[in-house]
């Protein structure tokens, strides 16, 4: 994926901005924007996403001259948000702070209430995040291959905890489960804190924490850190094996952040969006608070959102289906 603007793209920001200052009244009219942006997030203040959608809703107020304020709308992992997005007006003074949760909810859920493609106007991919295959103290394993040949012997299967249904851990443990046909019993929690003070008491076997939620356990010795989900290597534990490395080839999981808006977006508003973000992820200081949580900045343009999105839905269509993960389960 091409992680930075083309030259082109750079030197057309000028038409793009003035196009946007020439909208119908509609959208604007007079300038857009002329009066303050909402943005989204489908989860409580004080998680990453939530502070995420903070720096860049500051950085955008900076550069745009208009305030951009918070809306915190959360449960069903994302969901009430996002299909209060869905239905917004179109007219760019509403966007949303999504996550992985935008392409599998619908899969989740006993009837699609929304498709993940076509009901939005992709802004930019923000970053990737990688999630961490943590081993309780009670499980003799010491590396993947240990792991999964326990998994294959034992009479029950290993338990799984998660922060929630259809939250990244969860999903990272399905595809797993789908790519070494090995039996996993879902325990999903309220929340990654509950599942992992259950995963060190011994009242679960495993689970896939985000790396920073686990990294102060592991170093501590009270968690095994078993293998990383991502294709290459976190910076954060350079000495722990990708799954792909350990024994599982071509698996890669990652939970993402990324900004969209609602379906129908003028174009004008749109590109005017997607270069002030790009320009935002090359901050200095807006990568270094995203690497501080595991997550590679991205920034990329809302055409290579879009087929991002397209390919992430298809994906986890196949691991649902294959894994027989029912709603609620």
């Amino acid at each position: 994926m091409n992680k930075h603007p083309t030259r082109r793209a750079v030197l057309s920001l000028p038409l793009a901005v003035t196009a946007a200052l020439h909208l119908p009244a509609a959208f604007g009219g007079g300038g857009y924007p002329n009066r303050p942006i909402k943005i989204l997030v489908g989860f409580a203040p004080g998680g990453f996403t939530d502070v995420a959608a903070r720096l860049i809703g500051q950085k955008l107020a900076d550069s745009l001259g208009q305030p951009v304020v918070m809306e915190n709308r959360p449960g069903a992992n994302g969901l009430i948000a996002s299909d209060a997005t869905a239905k917004s007006p179109p007219d760019g003074y509403t966007l949303f702070m999504s996550s992985l949760g935008l392409t599998t909810n619908p899969l989740l859920q006993a009837r699609e209430t929304y498709d993940p493609v076509k009901d939005f106007t992709p802004i930019s991919l923000l970053a990737m995040v990688p999630n961490v295959l943590v081993a309780g103290p009670s499980v003799p394993a010491k590396n993947l291959k240990e792991l999964l040949a326990l998994a294959r012997t034992r009479k029950a299967p290993l338990t799984q905890a998660s922060a929630g249904n259809g939250s990244p851990g969860h999903l990272s443990a399905a595809l797993l489960q789908v790519m070494t046909q090995i039996r996993l019993d879902h325990a999903p929690y309220r929340g990654s804190g509950p599942a992992i003070n259950d995963l060190m008491g011994g009242h679960v076997d495993i689970s896939f924490p985000t790396i920073p939620t686990a990294l102060p356990q592991v170093r501590a010795g009270k968690l095994k850190a078993i293998a990383v989900t991502s294709a290459k290597r976190s910076p954060m534990m350079p000495e722990v094996p990708t799954i792909a490395e350990a024994g599982v080839p071509g698996y890669d999981m990652g939970g993402w952040y990324g900004l969209v808006a609602p379906p129908g977006l003028p174009k004008e508003i749109a590109n005017m969006l997607t270069a002030e973000v790009v320009k935002i992820m090359k901050m200095p200081d807006v990568r270094e608070r995203f690497l501080a949580e595991a997550a590679e900045p991205v920034g990329s343009d809302g055409v290579e959102m879009t087929a991002f999105l397209a390919r992430d839905y298809k994906r986890w269509k196949q691991v649902v289906q294959a894994a027989a993960i029912k709603p609620g389960s």
